[in-house]
């Protein structure tokens, strides 16, 4: 798992700021295609504030939790001009 914890976070710290990747992409950009809830789990645990892991979204188009809170995430993203 680390060694998807480490493709992940690369992934991640790559999205610019104002755009977003679903966790499907990311699952797919770090070689893992289906391993999405990964992905999320591992995002869920993140404690670096260099790995912007409020630009990871669900592919339904739906913001998801940040760190557990909905309106901090939205909030993120609307500062960087996403939503």
């Amino acid at each position: 798992m680390d060694n998807l914890k480490n493709r992940v976070t690369k992934v991640v710290r790559k999205i610019p700021r104002g755009e977003t990747l679903s966790y499907k992409e990311v699952a797919g950009l770090a070689g893992r295609p289906h391993a999405y809830r990964a992905v999320g789990n591992i995002l869920s645990r993140n404690t670096d504030p260099h790995i912007p892991c409020h630009r990871v979204i669900r592919s339904d188009g739906k913001i998801g939790r940040y760190n557990g809170l909905l309106g901090e995430k939205r909030m993120r993203l609307h500062e960087e001009g996403f939503l």
